[in-house]
């Protein structure tokens, strides 16, 4: 019965594009589009001990997701089949199921839009609230209820909305969120700003979380936690550009929020965040700070893993794509705090000049620091620091313990007409206790080297050669790929990243993609080592995996 199933997931995710296709032609004559995606990714594993994949339950394992949307002048509507009934490996439990988990109509008329039913949004950078989805990571924490967007009032935008957080196939009435934010643009009411192309924001929000009081008793004692049933907290901040100049500043604040994630403490939360950029021309500039503690915010105390979070904080760490330098990633320590620190820096050498040579040459700098609060905890009258305010500190002291570091340097060259070089360099230092919960500071030098050589109009060749050197974890780490595109239908890639330190291990991989307007389909088979998958600094543990994989993506 469950590979019937799936079998008829998959069938219908074969035939939708071709259903929707001639819908949507009867439809367009009455000014109604329908638009949406396809997104099957499929896996047929095979059990391999030396890598530790452990045994599966399934001879097939998969998470669909077919999105539909109706557009037209007053009214949109959309909906979402989630079949995740057997899915990949390293999600939580709660993940697996199937249904139409989303689902929501919106109106609209001059100035005002309404919507019931599931959405995402965010207020500001996120600190005190951000609803959306990241497939990757197992991400879905919309909010179903309504929400009116009013835009009348010029230069002003106004949102106030509510409802219940979903978490995973659940939805929590146990607790409810209810919101509102505003932005006014300042210029659009100054001519002297508009005339010199000035732009200033100022926006503020708030969102309040009523969460059902429940038992939980200090371990020892007899004593119940006096838990607070309403939980607010606000955000303010202004951007401010001139020129080439911008600058962000942001602050946010949280009231009282025992939690799990901070050991039922009764700190309360704050974020800081400041930023500036410049940009001209052939050089860009960004330096940001933040300061954020006990920001951990749930629509529900006692819950565990990634899910049901309300708000989040972005990680002020490069997003890396390649495979070795992204081997160690940052995950943003929400409950605990961190001071983060980061700036890139990127810089263009003219053509014809002693370092730009003939076609010119560019430069990139970034760099990543991130390390703990100052904090002194405060004393346990019951052995504990749970129930209590947790600790003490001083506000722009930063703590001894480091978290994460990067420094990387990253060289973009073409050498002729048809051949273009990529290099990098980078020292990291990763707190692989702080990140995982244990393992120590490990640190690595990295070097990338990747090659581009254009053929012809139709075939192009890249090459990719990476190390990775370090005297913790696992030890060195070598990385190989070559892949050769055929325009515009195939392009074909093999690749191996082989633990030359300790296991000599290798993960090979090969795969064939095709691309036929807005399809795309990938088959591909090999071993995928355990690590993290992180995204803005959000992290999800994978588990070692071989097998045949199958993505199919479709776009209309």
């Amino acid at each position: 019965m469950k590979y019937r199933k799936l079998l008829t997931v998959l069938a219908c995710v074969v035939l939708l594009p071709f259903t929707v296709t001639a819908q949507e032609y009867d439809d367009n004559q009455q000014k109604v589009t329908l638009h949406g995606s396809i997104q099957s990714d499929v896996l047929l594993p095979q059990e391999d001990a030396s890598i530790g994949t452990g045994s599966y339950d399934s001879w097939a394992l998969t998470n669909t997701y077919a999105d539909l949307y109706m557009m037209s002048r007053y009214v949109d509507a959309g909906a979402r089949l989630e079949f995740t009934q057997y899915p990949l490996p390293g999600f939580e439990p709660d993940f697996q199921g199937w249904g139409i988990p989303h689902l929501y109509v919106k109106g609209k008329v001059k100035g005002a839009e309404l919507t019931v039913g599931d959405m995402y949004d965010q207020f500001g950078s996120g600190f005190i609230f951000r609803t959306y989805e990241e497939r990757s990571l197992g991400i879905d924490n919309a909010l179903r209820g309504a929400r009116l967007n009013l835009t009348a009032i010029p230069g002003v935008q106004w949102k106030v909305l509510g409802g219940v957080q979903r978490t995973y196939w659940n939805w929590s009435r146990q607790s409810w969120l209810a919101g509102t934010d505003a932005e006014m643009n300042i210029d659009h009411y100054s001519t002297a700003m508009q005339e010199r192309g000035i732009t200033w924001m100022v926006g503020g929000s708030y969102i309040l979380k009523h969460e059902a009081d429940e038992d939980i008793i200090v371990p020892g004692t007899n004593y119940r936690l006096n838990l607070p049933q309403n939980i607010g907290a606000f955000d303010v901040r202004t951007r401010f550009q001139m020129g080439n100049y911008s600058f962000l500043a942001e602050y946010a604040w949280k009231g009282q929020d025992p939690s799990f994630d901070n050991g039922y403490i009764y700190h309360k939360g704050q974020a800081l965040m400041l930023s500036g950029s410049y940009s001209q021309r052939g050089f860009t500039a960004l330096v940001q700070a933040k300061r954020s503690e006990n920001m951990a915010y749930r629509s529900q105390r006692s819950r565990e893993g990634m899910a049901g979070y309300i708000n989040h904080m972005p990680a002020f760490a490069y997003q890396h794509t390649y495979a070795l330098p992204a081997l160690y990633p940052y995950a943003t320590q929400n409950a605990e705090g961190e001071w983060a620190l980061q700036g890139e820096f990127g810089y263009t050498f003219k053509r014809k000049t002693v370092l730009g040579g003939k076609y010119g040459t560019k430069l990139k700098l970034n760099m990543s620091h991130i390390r703990a609060l100052d904090k002194q905890p405060v004393q346990m009258p019951l052995g504990t620091l749970m129930g209590t305010d947790g600790y003490t500190g001083s506000y722009f002291k930063m703590g001894d313990e480091l978290y994460y570091q990067d420094i990387n340097l990253q060289l973009e060259k073409r050498i002729t007409k048809d051949f273009k070089l990529n290099a990098m360099y980078m020292n990291q230092q990763y707190n692989q206790t702080v990140v995982e919960g244990e393992g120590g500071m490990i640190r690595s030098n990295i070097g990338v080297l990747e090659g581009q050589y254009k053929i012809n109009s139709r075939y192009t060749l890249r090459s990719e050669l990476q190390y990775l050197s370090t005297r913790q974890d696992e030890g060195d780490w070598c990385f190989a790929l070559v892949e050769l595109s055929a325009l515009p239908y195939l392009m074909f890639t093999i690749s191996d990243m082989w633990n030359c330190g300790e296991t000599n291990l290798h993960y090979y991989m090969g795969s064939v993609t095709f691309n036929y307007n807005a399809h795309r389909l990938m088959l591909s088979y090999g071993r995928t080592r355990a690590g993290f998958n992180c995204a803005g600094g959000v992290c999800r543990y994978v588990p070692a995996s071989r097998g045949v994989q199958f993505s199919y993506n479709y776009n209309f």
